[in-house]
């Protein structure tokens, strides 16, 4: 089931919007602020993200920021009550895909929320899927070459963000926080020997994890006869 994510202060337009969605066929987590959604994001896998512009703490354009700094995919809508296009592209350059404008017709949520996830190409398998090598974090496994191999939770989590991003840099910190939380008391090292553990569990012909010294980490996608693997990228 896909999870959906909502940042809106108005408590009661918040429970219509979820209430909705879960009628929808969606999951959805509920927050009153940016930066308890901002927070959420990163304790939980959230594949769309619906923020207000005004609200208190942290408003809409910085939590799209914030958001765009670990993940360059995943979908934003952004629910304003300002049309200008100004506006409009203050958003746009925060990150937002797209906007839905107060006051809100449901229906029309939907369809905006469905048409985003299309056009990212998520679905509710939350599978990447290349020629040796199969994730699925539905049921958090991996599979090279046809055999199963056993990776815990956070080693699973680690390589499915790499692989999400190909030829993408994430930064130890960044991991640090969507893998482990801002709470965690994990540092940089906890990273290296994880990446570690992954290069000596998960080797596979389809990918190298590749170090950037000094920024972090990234998956490189091996080419088989020429041809680029493509990831179907679910998550990110």
């Amino acid at each position: 089931m896909l999870k959906i994510l909502i940042a809106e202060d108005e408590a009661h337009l918040r429970a219509a919007m979820a209430k909705t969605l879960r009628n929808d066929g969606f999951s959805v987590i509920e927050c009153g602020d940016g930066e308890d959604a901002l927070y959420a994001y990163y304790a939980e896998h959230v594949d769309l993200v619906i923020t207000d512009i005004m609200m208190p703490r942290m408003d809409g354009n910085k939590l799209s920021k914030e958001i765009r700094r670990s993940n360059k995919d995943i979908p934003i809508l952004m629910l304003t009550a300002l049309e200008t296009i100004g506006d409009k592209e203050k958003g746009f350059n925060s990150g937002t895909d797209d906007y839905l404008v107060k006051p809100i017709h449901m229906k029309e949520l939907c369809m905006r929320v469905r048409a985003l996830l299309r056009r990212y190409k998520i679905n509710s398998e939350n599978k990447i899927e290349l020629p040796h090598t199969l994730l699925d974090f539905a049921s958090q496994s991996l599979t090279i070459n046809g055999k199963p191999v056993e990776l815990n939770k956070k080693e699973f989590q680690l390589l499915f963000k790499l692989l999400a991003s190909p030829n993408v840099i994430l930064s130890r910190e960044q991991l640090l926080n969507e893998i482990w939380g801002f709470d965690n008391e994990s540092n940089d090292r906890t990273v290296d020997t994880h990446i570690r553990w992954l290069r000596e569990k998960a080797a596979s012909p389809d990918y190298e994890i590749c170090t950037v010294w000094g920024l972090g980490y990234k998956a490189v996608l091996n080419e088989v006869n020429g041809i680029s693997n493509k990831v179907n990228k679910e998550l990110v």
